[in-house]
């Protein structure tokens, strides 16, 4: 038995214990956006460096052009991993013509109709239809006419009509991927061609032949297929042969900045994009709000997306806002004005938990329930936004069962099913029960109607198991994301900058207290780039984010106590639920009601 004074050290410690978690884990207000002052000297000298941003940022890209323009055997196919769009394949086409010499050399042939007889002579003025001089060419869409040109006939007249292929003769031809896994018949004639080094003239209509022979064109040509990987994947499907052979290479859609050579050449490719779209050189302090809103969109504060239709969209609203002018106030107004006009569906959301429709606490403690965080995507819907769930745990004498209600009721996807399974795990482990949990758990993510999945919750499920096994209550001015491994490790998850803002705007909205805040994972800090509304209230103190690595970290935050003591002694959650099952397993413990007995009984038959 411990006196009166060893309880009393035992609790000055594990006040002491509380503090030191609850300061070691909480995040500054510094840390929660990318620090872009370290590259201020940066800002300050674009416009006077020149420097190669293409070379910089797509060298992969314009390795795989350089060996596809050198190579001398095999099928000339490069397979690039980018976007389908115009603006990327007028980019690819554009790092194509850098590594492809001027040329002179007349390509294809020329040639001559007379009545119904037609002849081929060799290229010698590179104005007629039939001769090229190679060049870069590019298409999003394309069709059988326009790839491959037609034959037409007007009563005894006949007209020879170039295609893609003839005008691209001797050079490079840069295609959508999809365009052609969408029409196969295409592909299968293409390659056709370019393996044998001419293309025939065909007749539109199958039923009907040519009205006249046409001698076939001599075709030496490039090709370049742009896919995601999905498309990528249907192209292996069709034909694994020309993927094998494939040179392969990809569009990269970020750059990690290490130092401040990396971050110039990002700028530098900015300008170049800001230059291409007619707009003027961005200002120093255009940068830094450029680099909080790439770092939401690449979801790494050291990384920086390269998409050149990303940032030209960037750019170009703020040019609009900014009356021509490239400046921080003209962005943030931009992404603001943005914001509101897609933000309808998550200001409603919102509009029901402030209504109490949804039931969401923000106040007080409750036993056994807890505010995770989630991240809400609807189809056709532009933006993610974070959503908060009340996730609720009840427990009551049993044989040990946990129950996942939404798995039951088929609303938990597999993920889900599998985050809570490696919770149990964990919690099974640290109990070190020689026999089986003599109670029995529900939980259940209360007045959600839809599929759950994703395990980002299996961190706040654990704490309100804890917290009901314990009967310790939760504070719910704190809302939790993270997923647990079965050592309880806290692993990272998706969508925090969304899920933090979320919770923030419902305590705003109903007054911020000072202690309310959000429970992440310690290796998604890196992922942070809030809005300056949060940002602005942890700096004063008025809003709180905490960075564990250990899921029992989470536990003195939530509930005032700790987990475990290094001698197993005093009081910690660890030894109220055990000292709950002892009590429970005792001969003369406390006897169940006579319903419970009989449902028991019931279940086991």
């Amino acid at each position: 038995m411990l006196n009166k004074g060893d309880s009393c050290i035992i609790s000055l410690f594990l006040i002491q214990t509380n503090a030191i978690i609850l300061t070691s884990t909480q995040l500054t207000w510094q840390t929660l956006q990318p620090d872009s002052a370290q590259y201020q000297s940066v800002f300050s000298r674009i416009a006077d460096e020149e420097t190669d941003a293409l070379a910089t940022v797509q060298p992969r890209l314009l390795n795989a052009l350089a060996h596809l323009h050198h190579q001398t055997q095999g099928f000339p196919l490069l397979l690039v991993r980018s976007q389908e769009n115009r603006d990327y394949l007028a980019f690819i086409a554009q790092a194509a013509q850098r590594v492809m010499a001027d040329s002179t050399t007349l390509y294809g042939g020329d040639y001559h109709i007379m009545a119904d007889n037609v002849t081929l002579q060799p290229p010698s003025d590179p104005q007629r239809p039939f001769t090229s001089q190679g060049g870069i060419h590019f298409a999003e869409w394309i069709e059988m006419e326009q790839l491959f040109g037609c034959v037409r006939q007007y009563k005894d007249r006949i007209q020879l009509e170039p295609g893609l292929i003839h005008r691209a003769n001797g050079g490079t031809l840069v295609l959508s991927l999809q365009s052609l896994m969408t029409q196969p018949i295409l592909w299968l004639r293409l390659k056709k061609c370019i393996e044998q080094g001419y293309v025939e003239w065909t007749s539109q209509d199958e039923r009907q032949p040519l009205p006249v022979s046409i001698p076939p064109l001599p075709l030496s040509l490039n090709l370049v297929l742009c896919g995601e990987r999905e498309t990528l994947a249907d192209f292996q499907e069709l034909d694994p042969e020309a993927h094998e052979m494939a040179i392969y290479t990809e569009f990269e859609e970020n750059i990690q900045i290490l130092d401040e050579d990396d971050m110039l050449a990002w700028c530098r490719w900015n300008a170049e994009l800001a230059q291409q779209a007619g707009l003027p050189l961005p200002e120093e302090d255009f940068w830094p709000e450029l680099i909080k809103e790439g770092v939401r969109y690449s979801g790494d504060q050291d990384t920086l997306p390269l998409c050149p239709r990303w940032l030209q969209r960037q750019m170009r609203e703020s040019a609009l806002m900014g009356d021509e002018q490239l400046n921080a106030e003209a962005l943030r107004d931009a992404l603001e004005a943005r914001l509101w006009r897609e933000n309808y569906l998550n200001e409603r959301m919102r509009d029901e938990i402030l209504l109490r429709q949804i039931l969401i606490e923000t106040e007080g403690e409750v036993v056994g329930q807890i505010n995770g965080l989630s991240v809400v995507e609807f189809p056709g819907h532009p933006r993610a936004w974070g959503d908060t769930s009340r996730i609720t745990c009840v427990v009551h004498p049993g044989d040990g069962e946990f129950m996942d209600i939404e798995r039951k009721a088929e609303l938990g996807g597999n993920i889900h099913a599998k985050g809570m399974m490696i919770m149990q795990a964990y919690l099974t482990a640290e109990l070190e029960l020689d026999q089986q949990l003599p109670f029995s758990a529900s939980m259940v993510f209360e007045q959600s109607y839809s599929e759950v999945d994703g395990d980002s919750a299996s961190l706040a499920e654990l704490c309100a198991l804890i917290s009901a096994l314990a009967n310790q209550p939760i504070n719910q001015q704190i809302a939790v994301t993270g997923s647990v491994d079965q050592f309880g490790n806290v692993q990272p998850v998706g969508g925090l900058n969304e899920k933090i803002e979320g919770f923030f705007d419902i305590c705003h909205q109903r007054e911020l207290t000072g202690q309310q805040g959000v429970i992440i994972p310690a290796c998604n800090v890196r992922h942070l780039s809030l809005n300056q509304a949060v940002v602005t209230a942890v700096e004063q103190g008025r809003f709180h984010i905490w960075a564990i690595d250990q899921a029992e970290e989470a536990l003195p935050l939530l509930t005032g106590k700790i987990w475990s003591t290094e001698d197993g002694l005093g009081d910690c959650l660890l030894n109220t639920i055990q000292e709950r099952i002892s009590l429970f397993n005792q001969p003369d413990g406390p006897q169940r009601p006579w319903a419970l007995r009989w449902l028991n009984w019931f279940n086991h038959r």
